[in-house]
């Protein structure tokens, strides 16, 4: 039996069946490339409805923010047109009260002519009476003419003297009940008219950190840069647990304000160790100084004060960083200097010398000597050596009552600096009474034979005394301590206790040339 028919039904049998199979297969692939495809069309429209919705939610959220910004703009411009239309308003009123004062004044000049000449008829009326009554007088006395008439005359002349009188005083008494009214309106409308600024003095600044790694840098190893700030500025660093901040603690603002742009260069530049500590606050203090020259130019610029010396622009810079009584004293100068300028001109007086005494009035709190002077007679004799004017003096050295006032803008200056001296919150004697108390900390270790610089800390608890390592050696240094304790338990009053510590560095220094 031959074989080969069955080998070859064999084969085609089984290509038959792999077609089949393959066709069986190639269907499966297709079903289920057919649901794959669907899959993702069915994810992609639940991703794309997703997108669309969060668009939609972020759009309306900008759409949001946007509302709200536009609301707190149209609110910012609504309050600034209420500004200006109670300025207007108030510019309207005074404008009226102008008016209403003129059409008094020609009321009363009015009065006084129908009145003058009423007394021109009297008089005309009374020399034909005396003459009539001198010829009746005559004929019934039997006596001349002419001792009628002097008789009459002496008569008439002691009437007309008692009138005369009694009119001086009623004139005198309406003068003075006008001319205090009068007064008292100048000083509400030089106030009115005056915009006032108030400044609270703090003993604190607070320096703002990128993180609080940089803290162990300015602390230094073994605390070495944070004493080396404290002894170059004068000020107390409190680093302290408040996040990404450094407290600058002084009660001199100028110190407070050296120590805080020192530290901030030091931050930025990143080099923090005690040479270069010492070479940014000598940097820095002679910026401020620079400053303060050019504090002192604008406010004479704004003011309008022309030929005023070098050495009194630098005084009034400096007052930017010295308060009165909690009140900033540049800003106080500023303002007397405009109210005394707004009263002369409505007592027509020269506005440029009384504005000009009322910016320099307060000098002498500022004077880098050392004197047991009354400021406002110090700050008269600072304002002599740089050529001020008579008037300009006697107002600055008078405004306290500590001479005689000798010009007309002397009183102007004493009113106007009570007047913003007097405002409600503008002074506070605790604050003052606080630093004149840290001052007379710091003038007791300075009189101490080798002390160099004294600072008083943590609000008057410490007094930090630096000395000079070439004169004072150690014992000497425990004596200063002790010297100084016993002063200020002695001489002054003061809450709690006070730490005196005396600092003595020693320096060895060598040039590679």
């Amino acid at each position: 039996m031959d074989p080969i028919p069955y080998v070859i039904g064999a084969m085609a049998g089984l290509i038959v069946g792999g077609g089949i199979a393959y066709a069986l297969l190639t269907r499966v692939l297709q079903g289920k490339a057919e649901q794959i495809i669907k899959e993702a069309e069915q994810k992609g429209e639940h991703i794309k409805e997703k997108k669309i919705l969060q668009a939609k939610e972020k759009f309306l959220k900008l759409k949001e923010e946007h509302g709200s910004e536009i609301k707190s703009r149209n609110a910012k411009v609504q309050a600034l047109e209420d500004k200006l239309k109670n300025q207007e308003r108030n510019l309207r009123r005074e404008e009226q009260q102008l008016q209403e004062g003129r059409k008094r004044l020609k009321r009363d000049e009015e009065t006084l002519q129908s009145r003058l000449k009423s007394n021109e008829a009297k008089g005309k009326e009374l020399e034909k009476t005396q003459a009539q009554a001198a010829k009746l007088l005559s004929e019934a006395a039997g006596m001349s003419v002419d001792a009628a008439v002097e008789e009459l005359k002496e008569q008439i002349l002691g009437d007309a003297r008692a009138m005369a009188a009694q009119q001086v005083q009623d004139i005198l008494d309406d003068a003075r009940a006008k001319a205090n009214q009068d007064a008292k309106k100048v000083v509400i409308q030089t106030i009115q008219r005056v915009a006032t600024e108030h400044a609270i003095e703090n003993s604190v600044s607070v320096f703002n950190i990128g993180s609080d790694d940089i803290k162990g840098r300015i602390i230094g190893r073994e605390g070495r840069n944070i004493r080396a700030l404290e002894a170059a500025t004068g000020v107390e660093f409190i680093v302290d647990d408040t996040p990404e901040a450094i407290i600058i603690s002084c009660f001199d603002p100028v110190r407070r304000e050296i120590a805080r742009l020192s530290l901030h260069q030091l931050v930025s530049d990143g080099r923090i160790h005690p040479a270069r500590i010492e070479e940014v606050v000598a940097k820095t203090t002679k910026k401020i100084d620079e400053e303060i020259l050019q504090t002192g130019k604008r406010t004479v610029i704004d003011l309008g004060i022309p030929n005023m010396a070098n050495a009194l622009i630098r005084m009034v810079g400096r007052m930017k960083y010295r308060s009165s009584y909690g009140q900033n004293l540049l800003q106080h100068s500023r303002e007397v200097a405009n109210l005394c300028a707004t009263m002369a001109a409505e007592l027509g007086l020269d506005t440029k010398a009384a504005k000009r005494a009322g910016l320099l009035h307060d000098i002498g709190k500022v004077s880098d000597e050392e004197s047991e002077l009354p400021h406002a007679i110090l700050g008269m004799k600072l304002a002599e050596k740089a050529g001020e004017r008579p008037d300009v003096l006697n107002a600055i050295g008078a405004h306290h009552d500590e001479i005689e006032m000798t010009s007309l803008i002397s009183p102007i200056v004493q009113v106007c600096d009570a007047i913003s001296g007097a405002r409600p919150g503008a002074r506070r004697e605790v604050v003052e009474s606080y630093i004149q108390r840290l001052k007379d900390l710091e003038n007791i270790a300075l009189e101490q034979p080798g002390v160099t610089q004294s600072y008083a800390i943590q609000a008057g608890r410490e007094l930090r005394v630096m000395v000079e390592s070439e004169q004072v050696n150690d014992e000497m240094a425990e004596q200063i301590s002790f010297n100084i304790s016993q002063r200020i338990m002695n001489e002054m009053t003061y809450p709690g206790q006070v730490k005196v510590t005396v600092i003595r560095e020693t320096r060895a220094v060598s040039v590679a040339k």
